[in-house]
């Protein structure tokens, strides 16, 4: 297979994101479109772009694209960027976006960004609702079902989360949640804190700002239980160890929002607008990775365009105390070490893995990786020579870097690249499980689809691949994330219909964890993506 080096096309922004305006243009020389085409532009470039490159495009893993950059390229050389992707950039489109809605894009992008609204805290509470009464809900499960192997699935574009039963391999429900859906979290194992039945009430956070709560003791028709929305355009949540708030984090508006857990009521909204590490202010300052943190009552925010990990102690929510650990720029998502003291986050356009240390509250140290690097929730497992370790992907390159994170027992190795592995194309996300001799990668940011499509399985004693799976062979359609079920015997993964997204013809399939042969399928989901264990999530199982 050929080796082609490709980064992260923007995989999504809300799609009812407002905006304040259509640009005019004062001159017939400059890129113009119609009203009509102009939203039409406006909503794919929210829903496939800004993640990347920005709603005000000012870039951060992708280029800037405001007009004093684009407009040098001229329309038919940003149609070829889309339709074909680059080397350095992005990928593809053309199985995706049609000829003439490229076009319009290439004209877009050349035009000024519309500057969309602010959102206040008293928007929030409108848009707060409540479909289950807290003091209605149920005691014991309303089913017989094995609700901790229970697997919570992203269906993507229909803006909906499906509940399957990981025992039965059953669809227990599809639940109506947010667009594009980025992020599920429950209340996770604490050493200092107790939340109630964690893995209970899960939290979703979708890419139009609503956060939805679900309740996996109900039956089906009454899992959705509150809402509300936090912004336009957000990416993560986390909830504190006591059970107590959940917070969101917003792209835009830039911001991070606290709410009670129990109602989903917003309480306080907190600005990520600031100076970054270089000095410079920075208006759109995105709130990526949230996560809360095992040893103490704090959340770690990142902030992707400040290059900064803040720790905020809700200990006492009217009195914020909060810590800004300067690190690197464009911090994205991440994973804490085995012990819970240290989080691993990848600052990606800085081609950086980041460590902080929660205990201490201050940078640990910065590991140089190559192109990208993108762990999603990461992976640790134990090395033959490095002892334990954590690893990542890369959206930019084929290759899976591996680096020592035990500096109490393997201090010689502690933060420094253990080995590398080069894969066929550049992946999105790396999974493993304890009781596993494999960690798998995917490869769905490479543009042929025989990779695109293709998973691949590493052996941790040899650093071997020993297995390529191709999952699919449909034209548009790619193997996207791992899971591991609740005892490591299985693992889910993802064929995404890209191409017809919003009909029932994604699957996952599900292998054997140590032959590595099929097990079984479940069929009928739309655009299964994300996949997340209420067993492991819980636990921290990496």
């Amino acid at each position: 297979m050929k080796k082609t080096n490709f980064s992260l096309s923007a995989l999504g922004m809300a799609v009812g994101l407002a905006a304040s305006g259509v640009a005019v243009n004062v001159s017939a020389a400059e890129p113009t479109l119609s009203e009509a085409d102009f939203e039409q532009a406006k909503t794919i470039y929210f829903q496939r772009c800004a993640g990347c490159h920005g709603t005000l495009r000012k870039g951060a893993t992708g280029k800037n694209l405001e007009p004093k950059n684009t407009q040098k390229l001229g329309q038919e050389r940003l149609e070829k960027i889309i339709q074909y992707g680059t080397e350095g950039g992005m990928n593809n489109f053309d199985d995706i976006l049609s000829a003439d809605e490229i076009k319009k894009m290439a004209t877009y992008i050349q035009m000024e960004p519309p500057v969309p609204p602010e959102m206040s805290l008293a928007l929030m509470k409108e848009r707060h609702h409540v479909f289950v009464e807290p003091k209605d809900y149920p005691t014991k499960p309303m089913h017989g079902r094995n609700w901790e192997n229970f697997f919570l699935v992203i269906e993507r574009d229909v803006g909906k989360v499906a509940v399957i039963d990981g025992d039965k391999k059953e669809v227990v429900a599809h639940i109506p949640t947010g667009y594009a859906v980025h992020v599920l979290k429950a209340a996770e194992h604490h050493n200092t804190l107790h939340a109630k039945n964690p893995g209970r009430f899960w939290y979703t956070q979708g890419r139009d700002g609503k956060l939805t709560k679900i309740d996996l003791w109900q039956t089906p028709d009454k899992m959705k239980v509150a809402e509300v929305q936090i912004a336009y355009d957000a990416r993560d949540v986390a909830v504190s160890g006591d059970g107590k708030y959940v917070v969101g984090g917003g792209y835009w508006p830039p911001h991070f929002v606290i709410a009670d857990a129990e109602t989903m009521e917003p309480l306080k909204v907190v600005s990520a607008r600031g100076v970054n590490v270089d000095g410079e202010y920075v208006n759109e300052s995105r709130v990526a990775a949230i996560y809360d943190t095992p040893n103490h009552p704090s959340w770690l925010v990142s902030m992707k365009e400040l290059g900064q990990m803040w720790q905020v102690d809700y200990s006492d929510i009217d009195n914020l105390k909060i810590t800004k650990m300067d690190t690197a720029k464009f911090l994205h998502d991440g994973f804490f070490d085995p012990t819970g003291r240290y989080f691993q986050i990848a600052a990606n356009a800085s081609n950086k893995m980041v460590v902080v240390d929660t205990q201490t509250q201050k940078l640990e140290a910065l590991i140089d990786v190559d192109k990208l690097p993108h762990p999603g929730p990461g992976a640790n497992w134990n090395d033959p020579k490095c002892g334990p370790v954590g690893g990542t992907t890369h959206l930019g390159v084929g290759k899976v870097t591996v680096w020592g994170n035990d500096p109490a027992g393997h201090k010689d190795q502690a933060w420094k690249i253990c080995y590398e592995v080069e894969t066929d194309g550049a992946g999105v996300f790396i999974r493993t499980h304890p009781k596993s001799d494999y960690f798998w990668a995917d490869q769905t940011k490479h543009p042929e689809p025989e990779v695109q499509q293709s998973i691949q399985v590493i052996d941790k004693k040899t650093r071997e691949i020993v297995k390529t799976i191709r999952l699919t062979d449909k034209p548009g359609y790619a193997a996207v994330h791992m899971e591991f079920n609740n005892d490591g015997s299985e693992v889910w993964t993802s064929v995404w219909n890209r191409k017809d997204s919003k009909e029932p013809n994604g699957e996952i399939i599900i292998f054997d964890a140590k032959t590595l042969e099929e097990k079984a399928r479940i069929k009928g989901l739309f655009a299964p993506t994300g996949k997340f264990n209420v067993h492991n999530r819980v636990n921290h199982v990496t």
